[in-house]
């Protein structure tokens, strides 16, 4: 007869952000290391080329239900295929993209995106001239073609690259079209229920905190 313990069902522990945000460091780091036919990592080593803690990376490994051998360390093929699985690399995403400028043109020739398994299949604008247009082998489509394409090709993520002024608008519009994640590039946060997933990406706040240590350097002098 199986025991409680072997039939309880498991508990699905929520992984720190910080440690997700990690992911792809260690992700990058492991695939260099293959590429010198490194076969087997250890936990300090990996600390030491990320700049951080062992026992953080030990951690942070153990989220993607791989342990490591005592005096040997890692298996390095076998921990690239464990974080990928754990960050969905090896699921596709696609994306719809609204705000077909500059940085949003940027963003659809991003290769980057497709190995980490999104890939933006539409763009959209309320630009007439650059509505019929393609990027990259993108179409840019009139905003009002949003909902019928997003329910009819099942999309979940929507990215907003528009100005700071219609980006609220635009989230609104995207939740209400179907949209379950939403990353967002305007530089303004924006505000959505509770069961959509937001992600703010404020470029500007990135560029002040490079700026303003400049400065400080200067002062130094």
């Amino acid at each position: 007869m199986e025991s409680i313990l072997q039939i309880a069902p498991k508990m699905i522990q929520p992984v720190p952000e910080p440690s997700v945000r990690r992911m792809p460091s260690y992700l990058s780091t492991l695939h260099s290391l293959s590429k010198e036919s490194v076969t087997y990592v250890s936990a300090p080593t990996i600390a030491r080329l990320l700049n951080l803690d062992p026992t953080q990376v030990v951690k942070d490994m153990a989220y993607t239900g791989v342990s490591g051998k005592p005096r040997v360390g890692y298996l390095v093929e076998e921990l690239i295929i464990a974080i990928e699985d754990f960050l969905g690399y090896n699921r596709k995403h696609e994306a719809f993209l609204v705000g077909a400028g500059f940085l949003g043109s940027a963003l659809i020739q991003y290769q980057g995106f497709r190995e980490a398994g999104m890939r933006i299949v539409a763009a959209f604008d309320i630009d007439k001239k650059k509505v019929g247009t393609e990027i990259s082998g993108v179409p840019v489509f009139d905003l009002e073609k949003f909902r019928d394409l997003a329910g009819r090709l099942h999309i979940s993520i929507g990215i907003i690259t528009t100005p700071s002024g219609s980006a609220q608008s635009i989230a609104d519009l995207m939740v209400g079209w179907g949209i379950k994640a939403i990353w967002n590039f305007a530089p303004v946060s924006i505000k959505a229920p509770k069961h959509i997933i937001v992600q703010d990406t404020h470029i500007y706040s990135n560029l002040a905190v490079i700026m303003n240590k400049l400065g400080q350097i200067r002062n130094e002098k």
